[in-house]
């Protein structure tokens, strides 16, 4: 599909007002996107999987305006208005502005509420953008009642992705591919799809415990760290090694070799964070207990046989990854050996989920 195949057509239905809610998961990416070309389209190809517990409930409650010149909306979270996230919401609405016409025609109330921290780096900005887009897409089909549901997902993870790259992930589950590869099928740049091959069984019900370990707001924005790509002097090898790492992992899920998902994981974690620390400027987001838990992962790993992992995001939280026949033997090292490492001793138990659900 190309853009123009997400041009509405226009509708001679009439809505005066309604309203819509959405859930959306956070998701978490194994094989790592890192820098973006124009239009929110990936440097590289990224693959990740949905989550569960973490998400994003957004009700978008709207009512006809007389005057069409602008956009008018209010956003409010946890139930307080938003006046700091207008301009984010401004830019997506111009950017989604060609495929959804109707965008000025309403006053928008957009009421989200988040099962986690904001900005505790469990990609707050995919789940909400993503439910935000799901909502947007309710309502043209109410105005255009023959949309598939394929369409449906594929638009909605389109209009996801101009609002923040990641969320174009959020729409499916449990593992979702983003980006042109060439040896997935009906992989693309402009959407997320759900990853088309086998899965063994040993990836299913996949496990993910999020340690925060600082919940405090990240001293660089993922927008600005996308940018730095651009003149990366390791950039081209980074591309190369995610295709390679997507290439590979098609294998990995096929026959369920945990030692070699672990490899890819955790390299992929550690390469994203190289990126940041050798750009120009450089920056660092790993914490100092971000390094003590990674080190302790390890060592229960050599002691213990355990296939746990960790995965990073642009961020100092830490995903530990591991099967679900290992959750009694993890979460007790989780207790008894990480707690202390996270702030005020929080975490989140999660597990692999399937997507977006609509509420009402």
């Amino acid at each position: 599909m190309t853009e123009q195949d997400f041009i509405s057509k226009t509708s001679s239905k009439h809505i005066e007002s309604g309203s819509v809610t959405w859930d959306s998961p956070s998701n978490i990416a194994l094989v790592k996107y890192w820098g973006k070309k124009e239009n929110q389209i990936p440097a590289n190809p990224s693959i990740s999987f949905t989550l569960s517990g973490c998400k994003t409930t957004t009700t978008v409650s709207f009512s006809k305006k007389e005057s069409y010149q602008e956009y008018a909306f209010d956003v409010f979270l946890d139930g307080d208005l938003k006046e700091s996230f207008k301009p984010k919401i401004e830019t997506f609405f111009n950017r989604i502005n060609n495929y959804l016409p109707f965008l000025k025609n309403y006053y928008f109330k957009i009421d989200t509420v988040n099962t986690f921290p904001h900005s505790s780096g469990i990609a707050s900005s995919a789940s909400g953008m993503s439910a935000l887009a799901l909502c947007l897409m309710s309502i043209e089909k109410m105005l255009n009642p023959d949309i598939t549901e394929e369409y449906f997902n594929k638009k909605s993870s389109f209009l996801a992705r101009l609002g923040s790259g990641s969320a174009c992930r959020s729409i499916e589950g449990d593992l979702v591919v983003w980006g042109l590869h060439n040896k997935i099928k009906d992989s693309s740049d402009l959407f997320g799809i759900k990853y088309p091959y086998k899965v063994h069984e040993n990836f299913k019900n996949y496990q993910d415990a999020i340690l925060l370990v600082d919940k405090g707001e990240k001293q660089v924005s993922s927008s600005v760290g996308h940018g730095l790509m651009h003149n990366h002097p390791f950039a081209e090898q980074r591309f190369e090694q995610a295709h390679h790492n997507l290439s590979s992992l098609i294998d990995v899920l096929k026959v369920g070799d945990l030692e070699a998902f672990i490899n890819i994981v955790e390299s992929e974690a550690l390469t994203l964070h190289a990126m940041m620390m050798t750009s120009m400027p450089y920056f660092i987001l790993m914490k100092p207990n971000t390094l003590e838990i990674i080190n302790k992962i390890w060592a229960f790993r050599k002691e213990t046989g355990s296939k746990i992992c960790f995965t990073l995001d642009a961020g100092a939280n830490v995903h530990v990854l591991y099967p679900e026949v290992e959750c009694e033997q993890v979460v007790e090292f989780i207790k008894n050996e990480l707690v202390a490492h996270c702030q005020n001793g929080q975490y989140i138990c999660d597990q692999i989920g399937f997507g977006a659900k609509k509420i009402v």
